[in-house]
């Protein structure tokens, strides 16, 4: 008799860490693998935000921390969010988090009862349906399409709401397409939103300052402050300042969710590490100049990655407006051979032969809920880039 509860039958493990979990045990064989499947920054943490760490520990800040995180990180982040969306949030409306991905459970176990719908645009990041089931929620998957931008539009938003929708989810720019709202299509949205009082929304904002040729970031409660009383804003530090392994998310919402999410945060991990917290200050409080310097590389990295697959027969994918992903079509390459003898029946057959045969890992579009796709990030070096490039175009032309 098996020991796993019911609900662990819901979900899979995440399938953007096994890939690259597979990829990292391949170069430990001494296999020659280019690993572009994480959705992790290759630019280092910078010094300063190392050093208050360092300092921190240094004076002894190595104890528990109120559950909410520190006061100085709850106040440093109302300023944030005020500075760069100009959202007035309270201290008392923050809750630090173990990650963003803490935030987000967070909410759905606080606030979902069984059969409670959760409105999930597709592609999107591979947690939100599986927490929602863990939750207990049902997920109601929108696809979107090329033609929209990947982004969800009014009329689909409408069609999806039902009475037991409980929540949005909605990730601007998004995980893996690299799509971004703009101000226009998001009021379109909370237009929508207000016509329905029980429909709460999660804005997953963590990669709102990676926008690109000078695109405004724009968040749901920036465009529509009437909905303050129903969103929850979720950001963190990971992807802007670097800090992945830092695990520090935040969360600013009415007083009356906070205060839930705070007592199941107290029974589960309590608070997020107290020297991660005292970088986390610094990075959101400190300069923010080398953010622009880093998107400015991310640019350039995604015109060559773009330019270069786009040349692929078979292959095609729009240019991203944030984010660090490129959302490639291999629709025209299903149904061929590779010159390993792999038939790839699936997104998922084309990147497992295209690690297996020219070392380059990739996330399959069904991990993300939309088939016929692959995911690559560019949040690695340009030679590494180039190389990829040419190893995946070779792959492709290889096929029959």
């Amino acid at each position: 008799m098996s020991l796993a509860a019911e609900r662990m039958g819901r979900i899979l493990p995440s399938q953007t860490i096994a890939i690259t979990q597979k990829a990292r045990a391949l170069k430990a064989e001494g296999r020659d693998i280019i690993s572009l499947s994480a959705g992790e920054p290759d630019f280092d943490t910078p010094d300063f935000i190392k050093k208050a760490a360092i300092e921190a520990i240094q004076r002894g800040e190595t104890k528990y921390t109120d559950v909410a995180g520190t006061p100085a990180l709850r106040k440093a982040v109302a300023e944030r969010l005020n500075a760069d969306f100009g959202l007035d949030y309270r201290p008392e409306e923050v809750c630090v988090s173990t990650g963003g991905k803490q935030v987000i459970y967070n909410a759905m176990v606080a606030t979902l009862n069984a059969g409670d719908e959760v409105v999930i645009p597709a592609p999107a990041w591979v947690s939100y349906p599986d927490i929602v089931q863990l939750a207990d929620g049902k997920p109601v998957i929108v696809p979107t399409s090329p033609e929209a931008g990947f982004r969800l539009t009014a009329e689909q938003l409408r069609k999806a709401i039902t009475p037991r929708t409980r929540w949005l989810v909605l990730n601007s720019p998004c995980n893996p397409t690299g799509s971004a709202y703009s101000r226009e299509e998001l009021k379109a949205l909370t237009d929508v939103l207000l016509e329905h009082p029980q429909v709460w929304i999660l804005t997953d904002d963590i990669y709102a300052k990676l926008t690109y040729e000078g695109r405004e970031a724009c968040t749901v409660v920036q465009v529509e402050p009437r909905l303050r009383e129903r969103t929850l804003t979720m950001n963190g530090v990971s992807k802007a300042y670097a800090m992945t392994g830092w695990r520090i998310g935040f969360s600013a919402a009415p007083v009356s969710l906070t205060k839930e999410l705070i007592k199941l945060q107290g029974q589960s991990t309590s608070n997020a590490c107290s020297i991660a917290q005292a970088a986390a200050l610094a990075a959101v409080s400190g300069p923010q100049d080398f953010i622009g310097e880093m998107v400015a590389v991310y640019q350039k990295r995604r015109d060559l990655v773009v330019d270069a697959l786009s040349a692929v027969p078979g292959l095609s994918c729009a240019r991203p407006e944030g984010a660090f992903y490129v959302f490639v079509s291999v629709q025209q390459l299903l149904g061929k051979r590779t010159a390993g003898g792999h038939v790839l029946e699936s997104d998922e057959d084309f990147v497992k032969a295209m690690l297996e045969e020219v070392g380059v890992a990739a996330v399959h579009g069904t991990a993300f809920l939309l088939p016929g796709y692959f995911r690559v990030s560019y949040a690695t070096s340009t030679e590494l880039l180039e190389e990829a490039c040419r190893r995946i175009a070779r792959f492709c032309e290889g096929l029959v």
